[in-house]
């Protein structure tokens, strides 16, 4: 039987929920101009220039570091690890892992060559390859920088058994709405507050001559984060935690619960950017980039995490301006805020892999890609001044602001088999689910076979 994660950092309160949607509502209408206050390269203001850390010289030492990261994303991450390259002396290769993070070290621990540093989106593949013996516990310096830059929550989060593994750089905000102001003005709509006022302003927009909501439906894990944010708004955190874990079903009366009110959004064709079929054909970042590319965007809003931040720079639009933000619908008492993370861990356990986890761990590393923009970090200790505008900078403060305080990702939480892997287990099932919203008991009995298997029981 696979062993069930130890999930003690994954808590919230109603009080912080409150805390965190108000930040963000603030955040998206006191934005300003949303230009950049600081500059976004290193060396420009947002703090001190000194380094916080010193790190090892790493001449002549080659380090393969891995990412599902793409396009602006990985070009962001790509000055984190150039001015580690710079400060060691070390040469860092970047290999795309492709969404498949599990599979693909898998294989590359079969044939005997895996990276030396992973960036894993999932806790449960952490405990997993912890597990299995493949990750090499975190070096003294790199948790000194652990201890003193981040909660216990991240910590605990990146640990497993009591071993401390990863080091979390990246986090996100997923319970986040991001709108095309124009489309919203020109409708007559504005935002909601409420699950009910999302659908109302859908189909005030839908009667404007512009598709409201796109969805990114070809990447499964889109759908999940949906689900998610309705399931811990509605259910609440204790129910959340349990499906988590799979210690109630998904056959369980909250699930169809969830299931009815997505089904409101995603069995409306009308309210969706290419009706159901188009949703499941279009990838997350044409998601985003399409509600705010052109004088007549393919929609309105898309729901997505603080980094859509960096695809919307893709676009001519403007954060803060053209393009704003705001909480998850309230779907129960209150908005939801979860979150997921990019945690870094070691394959091998040489100097270089050590040094590199002890500079992600630092405000040093965090500090170039918050200035880059489309980012936001769990590092406590980072000067909130270096983020690149008002929004990333209000988003990031409701996250340090919420402490331990959170409900991370459920399916990142899960198996990989289950909650982690394109076509197959929740991402294929909840496709499914958009294809035919009707099917509700279908959904839950496939997402309840699904996960028994993966949980082995």
């Amino acid at each position: 039987m696979r062993r069930r994660l130890d999930r003690t950092a994954v808590r919230a309160t109603t009080a912080v929920a409150a805390t965190a949607a108000l930040a963000l509502t603030l955040a998206a209408c006191g934005s300003g101009g949303g230009g950049t206050k600081d500059n976004t390269s290193g060396g420009g203001k947002g703090g001190s220039t000194a380094p916080t850390v010193q790190l090892p010289k790493l001449s002549g030492q080659k380090l393969q570091v891995t990412a599902v990261w793409t396009g602006p994303e990985r070009e962001n991450f790509v000055k984190v690890l150039d001015e580690f390259e710079k400060r060691t002396g070390a040469t860092v290769d970047f290999v795309p892992s492709g969404d498949d993070m599990a599979g693909f070290i898998g294989s590359k621990i079969a044939g005997g060559g895996p990276p030396d540093i992973a960036m894993l989106q999932q806790v449960g593949v952490l405990g997993e390859f912890a597990e299995k013996g493949w990750l090499k516990p975190l070096g003294a310096t790199a948790k000194e920088q652990l201890a003193k830059n981040y909660t216990k929550g991240w910590q605990d989060l990146g640990a497993h058994k009591g071993t401390a593994y990863g080091v979390y750089f990246k986090a996100s905000n997923k319970s986040l709405v991001w709108y095309n102001t124009q489309a919203f003005d020109n409708a007559g709509a504005h935002e909601p507050k409420t699950w009910p006022d999302f659908v109302k302003a859908a189909e005030i927009i839908a009667e404007s001559g512009v598709e409201p909501v796109s969805v990114g439906g070809a990447d499964g894990w889109t759908l999940t984060d949906w689900f998610e944010n309705i399931y811990l708004s509605q259910a609440g955190p204790k129910k959340y935690d349990q499906l988590a874990q799979h210690k109630i079903k998904w056959t369980d009366a909250s699930v169809k619960q969830a299931l009815t009110t997505l089904g409101q959004l995603f069995g409306r064709k009308d309210l969706l950017a290419g009706g159901n079929s188009g949703a499941l054909q279009t990838d997350f970042p044409t998601s985003v980039t399409q509600t705010f590319s052109g004088d007549t965007p393919k929609a309105a809003m898309v729901s997505s995490a603080d980094f859509a931040a960096a695809n919307i720079s893709q676009t001519k639009a403007k954060v803060g301006t053209d393009a704003k933000v705001f909480p998850f619908p309230a779907v129960g008492a209150g908005s939801p805020v979860v979150t997921g993370g990019d945690v870094a861990v070691a394959l091998k356990d040489n100097k270089a892999s050590q040094a590199l986890l002890t500079f992600l761990a630092s405000t040093d590393a965090a500090k170039i890609w918050a200035q880059a923009g489309g980012f936001i970090s769990p590092n406590k200790k980072l000067d909130q001044a270096a983020y690149a505008n008002d929004v990333m900078r209000e988003i990031a403060k409701a996250l340090i602001a919420a402490g331990d305080d959170f409900r991370f990702d459920m399916s990142d939480q899960a198996p990989a088999s289950f909650g982690g892997k394109p076509g197959q287990g929740e991402w294929k099932d909840l496709q499914d689910f958009l294809k035919n919203p009707k099917d509700i008991a279908g959904t839950q009995a496939q997402l309840e076979k699904d996960a028994a298997k993966s949980f082995g029981h």
